[in-house]
């Protein structure tokens, strides 16, 4: 499978700015949150709020610091968790800003379609 790639805005919950950080993010269903590099999330205003210890895709165990934002796609706008982390980091769009947003991947093409309507049961 071919990866997938996306524009995602994230800036402060709230933020009347305009301002954020926009890239291309990974999209990755195996990511439970979203991750950007830290100087990034703070340009953008994104306070850190906690830690949170996550399994790395080796295993592995290793805490980051997150914090709340507002996550926008395909003009969709959610709110989550986003981590904190290093710099030169490639940032990551977790399945729960892409399910938030009734945002699919598409394993053919290896983009993003909308649903058509958010389960609700």
């Amino acid at each position: 499978m071919g990866l997938t790639h996306v524009s995602v805005l994230i800036r402060s919950v709230g933020s009347t700015n305009g301002g954020g950080y926009v890239d291309q993010f990974l999209v990755d269903t195996g990511a439970i949150d979203s991750l950007a590099p830290s100087s990034e999330l703070i340009r953008a205003g994104i306070k850190p709020a906690g830690t949170v210890v996550y399994e790395l895709a080796d295993g592995a165990e290793q805490e980051f610091t997150v914090g709340a934002a507002e996550i926008e796609v395909l003009g969709v706008v959610t709110y989550g968790r986003v981590i904190f982390g290093p710099e030169g980091t490639e940032p990551i769009l977790g399945v729960t800003a892409l399910e938030q947003a009734g945002m699919m991947v598409d394993p053919v093409t290896h983009t993003l379609k909308r649903r058509r309507a958010l389960p609700l049961k």
